[in-house]
């Protein structure tokens, strides 16, 4: 799988996240894509996507899933409170919520861009969880740098090849220039 510039660090930490995958009944809201190299059997995933489905008001019965994945969703709702509480109340207990967002990017509605997220700011809106497993955030100046230049740039895919600039671009983390950040909580 290739990742986009700016989620190519977060994706790689987030499967570290989970050596044995990520398996059991899976609600993914607005797409599993990102996500399917983690996917293990037995996998029964529910795809959804934002708007079609309320990510504040879940049409989903309490304790119904062993993971819900929402990925880049939270800064376009109303209430990303709520839909963080919703996605603890489908999940079963022990269950892993998968949150992941961005701090600096260009507005871009879907339908609306409301909310930017800091690592700390994810953590918050899972405090309610069990245990927060992982929380991080990915960035650099450099990168932001080139996106204030031209957007496109941070859409760019990353080669596996371990050398190069992009690859070089996409692995260097300065922690308090997060461009995108993410949350991983047990129930």
């Amino acid at each position: 799988m290739r990742y986009h510039l700016v989620r190519y660090s977060m994706y790689r930490r987030l499967r570290q996240c989970f050596p044995q995958g990520i398996s059991g009944k899976v609600l993914a809201i607005s797409g599993i894509g990102n996500f399917a190299p983690f996917l293990a059997e037995p996998a029964e995933v529910t795809e959804t996507s934002y708007p079609e489905v309320d990510m504040m008001d879940l049409p989903y019965a309490e304790g119904e899933f062993d993971f819900v994945i929402s990925d880049q969703v939270l800064e376009h709702l109303e209430d990303p409170w709520q839909a963080v509480r919703e996605s603890h109340r489908v999940l079963v207990e022990g269950g892993i919520a998968v949150h992941t967002s961005c701090l600096i990017n260009y507005i871009h509605p879907s339908p609306l861009d409301l909310w930017r997220f800091t690592p700390d700011g994810m953590r918050w809106l899972c405090r309610d969880f069990s245990d927060v497993i992982e929380c991080g955030g990915w960035g650099n100046r450099l990168v932001i740098l080139l996106a204030f230049l031209n957007w496109r740039f941070m859409y760019m895919t990353v080669p596996e090849n371990p050398r190069g600039l992009r690859r070089a671009l996409a692995t260097f983390n300065e922690p308090r220039f997060p461009i995108s950040t993410w949350v991983v909580a047990r129930k």
